[in-house]
């Protein structure tokens, strides 16, 4: 992976572990329900991405550095919640950062390891948002991406773009995920500014 990518990466691990540990102080957890949810946000989309391609065990509870910032940034979340949520906006493109770097680095596995349509295309967009839906869950909700905002939809398209590029214009993977990161954080931006939503049913 790119250092661009990699920086990425860890910009969208602080940002979706802050994310999961303020869901957990609105909810009334304690501290370890906030690292709990922290790590899942920011972590479990990658561990069941590993898991889907016979990965175990997963690495993000092996290299040790990704753990320790989740952790780390949900004890922050979990004490500075207040001071945090006045600056949601800034969380939010954090989080669509690294929803672009989780995309392309999902993508980029899954080819590395079987270049099929499908596999590349569910593992970049699980390994991108599957973290908070597992985070939804654990919070007896329904999980974000299946009811409102332009979110998954970026990463999905992300995903597939991926593919294409590697496949239909033969480019190498650190073109491919760059533009893959690219094009989900320009869509997921988008969405923030103009309120991209999917059609739902009326009444």
């Amino acid at each position: 992976m790119n250092l661009a990518l990699e920086i990425s990466n860890v910009v969208g691990i602080i940002a979706f572990a802050i994310a999961g540990s303020i869901k957990a102080v609105n909810k009334q957890m304690d501290l370890l329900g906030a690292l709990v949810m922290g790590f899942s946000s920011s972590l479990a989309g990658g561990i069941v991405a590993d898991l889907l391609l016979g990965m175990s065990p997963p690495s993000n509870l092996t290299y040790l550095p990704y753990p320790a910032l989740a952790f780390s940034s949900s004890v922050a979340g979990f004490v500075f919640k207040k001071k945090i949520s006045k600056i949601s906006r800034p969380l939010l493109y954090a989080d669509a950062i690294g929803l672009g770097a989780f995309a392309a680095s999902g993508s980029s596995l899954a080819f590395s390891i079987r270049p099929e349509p499908l596999l590349v295309i569910m593992v970049g967009t699980i390994t991108a948002v599957g973290g908070g839906v597992v985070r939804d869950i654990l919070a007896n909700e329904v999980p974000m991406i299946m009811e409102r905002e332009f979110y998954a939809s970026a990463a999905l398209i992300g995903s597939t773009a991926y593919f294409l590029l590697r496949v239909l214009l033969g480019l190498g993977d650190p073109t491919a995920s760059t533009v893959t990161f690219a094009l989900t954080l320009t869509l997921r931006v988008s969405a923030i500014h103009l309120g991209w939503k999917l059609p739902r049913p009326k009444g």
